[in-house]
């Protein structure tokens, strides 16, 4: 506030000499004396004009202004609260990976900036044994361990992502097949190393089998998950708690 009256001070001032400096110039142009009546009016009119015109304009300038700010941080706090949105959406609600429309759409993503990579299908083996055996809260913990053990087992910025219910997918950006094969052995062991205790201290084993496919260069998203389907139905077939990245069929460990 203190800053309008201020600046309007100075535009009244500033309009008080500048029409002192016309009377003296066009009065006696005109042939008449500048009498006490006209320097008067000369200084008080433009004086109290100019200071309530240019303080209200001040003033509903620093409205327009703080309304502005006000309009800007609320539009910040509401991408922010959108782009929260859009993260919470795209999670598993459970595991905290992509979910499987965010998982496709992140692989299709990174397949467009690179053909290089591999395709992991991870599935639970026997999960619905520990379902029905403990109950679904006690599958959401298996779950739980199961996605925390791949989480390990993959490199930084690999794509991740819950697919089905027991069913996880991995996206290995740019790995060649010696790097995926290291991978997913990875994730097996992971698994396999798993100490599940859901009651009476008796541990109940935790494995699973994983489907893996090198990313072909015309391949798409479909293609992919198809080969990698395959090879994880070949891993089911052959005993589970297995890996198999293409036409490799190693031997349970």
């Amino acid at each position: 506030m203190t800053s309008i009256l201020l600046k309007s001070a100075a535009v009244a001032f500033i309009s008080v000499a500048a029409s002192l400096l016309l009377t003296l110039i066009v009065v006696p142009a005109m042939g008449f004396p500048v009498s006490r009546t006209i320097w008067l009016s000369s200084t008080v009119c433009p004086l109290v004009l100019a200071w309530v015109a240019s303080a209200s304009t001040f003033w509903q300038t620093d409205r327009l202004k703080s309304a502005h700010r006000e309009l800007a941080r609320a539009h910040a706090q509401l991408a922010a609260a959108h782009r929260r949105l859009q993260e919470k959406a795209s999670r598993d609600d459970m595991t905290g990976m992509l979910n499987r429309e965010s998982f496709f759409a992140a692989l299709d993503g990174s397949r467009r900036k690179s053909d290089r990579g591999a395709l992991l299908i991870i599935d639970a083996d026997h999960f619905k044994k520990i379902n029905d055996s403990f109950g679904h809260l006690t599958g959401d913990e298996a779950l739980l361990l199961i996605a925390s053990a791949i989480e390990r087992g993959v490199r930084g910025g690999d794509i991740l992502g819950r697919i089905g219910g027991e069913e996880f997918a991995a996206y290995l950006i740019g790995a060649t097949e010696q790097e995926a094969k290291r991978v997913a052995e990875r994730i097996r062991r992971e698994v396999e190393l798993i100490r599940f205790r859901p009651v009476d201290e008796r541990t109940i084993p935790l494995t699973v089998s994983i489907g893996g496919t090198l990313c072909a260069e015309e391949a798409n998203v479909s293609d992919l998950m198809r080969a990698a389907d395959r090879r994880l139905y070949q891993a089911k077939h052959r005993g589970r708690n297995l890996t198999i990245l293409d036409a490799d069929i190693p031997a349970a460990a």
